[in-house]
C-alpha cells in the first residue's frame, strides 16, 4: 500500500478498490438490459410502432372480406374431365378421373373463367398427381378434395369467384 499525504501534514493509507462482485454485475447491467429488450420487444409485437399500417389493413379486410352472396340463378361451367396418376410407391400405377363442375354466381363470369381453363386445368394437375389414394378415402378425403381445388380454382381466376366445385364423378383405379 501507499501512503498519500494530507493537508494536515499526516499521511493515510490508500484503500485497496474492490471489483464488481457478480451480483451487483447482475443487478445493476444484465437485468435493466433484460428488462429493456423484453420491452421493446412487447412494443415492436404488440404493433404500437405500426400506426401507418392502417391503410394495409383495410386493404387486407377488402381483400379477405367474403363477397355477398350470389343474386339471381347460378351458372356451370363443365370442365374437362381429368384423369392423372396418383403417387404410388408400389410398381402398379393407380388412377384417378374426376368430372366436375364450376358452379358461379352468374353468367356473366363464364366467360372469364373460360378464358383461363387452362390455368386452372394446370393447377389442378400439379396438386392431384400428388395425391395418394390414403387421401382420398371416406367422405372427408372428397371433402378435403373439393376444398383445394375450390381454392386452387379461385385462385387461377382470380379476380372472377368461382362458388364451389361439384364433383360429377370420381373414380380411382
Amino acid at each position: 500500500m501507499t501512503a498519500i499525504e494530507t493537508d494536515g501534514g499526516g499521511t493515510e493509507q490508500e484503500l485497496p478498490r474492490k471489483k464488481l462482485s457478480g451480483k451487483k454485475i447482475v443487478l445493476f447491467i444484465v437485468l435493466p438490459i433484460l428488462v429493456i429488450g423484453a420491452a421493446a420487444a412487447g412494443v415492436v409485437f404488440s404493433g404500437i410502432l405500426h400506426k401507418g399500417d392502417e391503410e394495409h389493413a383495410e386493404e387486407e379486410e377488402t381483400h379477405a372480406a367474403p363477397p355477398a352472396e350470389c343474386k339471381g340463378p347460378p351458372a356451370f361451367v363443365d370442365f374437362p374431365d381429368v384423369l392423372v396418376n396418383l403417387n404410388t410407391k408400389e410398381r402398379r400405377p393407380q388412377f384417378l378421373k374426376l368430372n366436375i363442375k364450376l358452379e358461379l354466381c352468374s353468367a356473366l363470369d363464364v366467360p372469364a373463367v373460360t378464358a383461363v381453363l387452362p390455368r386452372i386445368t394446370d393447377t389442378f394437375q400439379v396438386y392431384l398427381r400428388e395425391l395418394r389414394v390414403d387421401d382420398l378415402n371416406g367422405s372427408a378425403g372428397v371433402y378435403r378434395l373439393r376444398e383445394e381445388l375450390l381454392m386452387r380454382v379461385n385462385t387461377a381466376a382470380y379476380p372472377t369467384r368461382v362458388q364451389d366445385v361439384l364433383i360429377q364423378e370420381i373414380l380411382v383405379q
